[in-house]
């Protein structure tokens, strides 16, 4: 039986660059840097309500994401106007800007360094 998300993994041939720019420009509170492997790879944990994601080294990954569409993660904020306006003032890039979908609510996409998408999302009250 799957009992929900546990977590979402970035691999990164910089997993320190990468983890400073969901610190320092996303917002995340950092958790624990682990030592993963025997050449000295590092992970980062960044726990949110009901899963984490952990960025990681990884030796296979090289350069930027050639398919950012493929897989995509939400960031759920409680302001979009205010969230957005933080991101564009750090010069976070903007894929697309922010749009409504009936129902659920409002999705800005943003781009990472590694060229990833990730995506803010202020759902509709319940």
């Amino acid at each position: 039986m799957i009992r929900g998300l546990e977590a979402v993994l970035l691999s990164s041939q910089s997993a320190k660059k990468l983890a400073k720019f969901y610190k320092e420009v996303v917002g995340l509170k950092q958790g624990e840097v682990m030592e993963i492997g025997d050449e000295g790879e590092k992970a980062y944990d960044f726990p949110l309500k009901g899963a984490a994601i952990y960025i990681l080294d990884h030796s296979k990954v090289k350069g930027k994401n050639k398919n950012p569409e493929r897989v995509m993660f939400n960031l759920e904020v409680s302001d979009m106007e205010k969230e957005v306006k933080r991101m564009k003032k750090a010069k976070a890039k903007v894929v697309q800007d922010t749009y409504h979908v009936q129902g659920y609510g409002l999705i800005t996409t943003f781009e990472d360094p590694d060229g990833n998408y990730f995506q803010f999302v202020q759902v509709r009250a319940s």
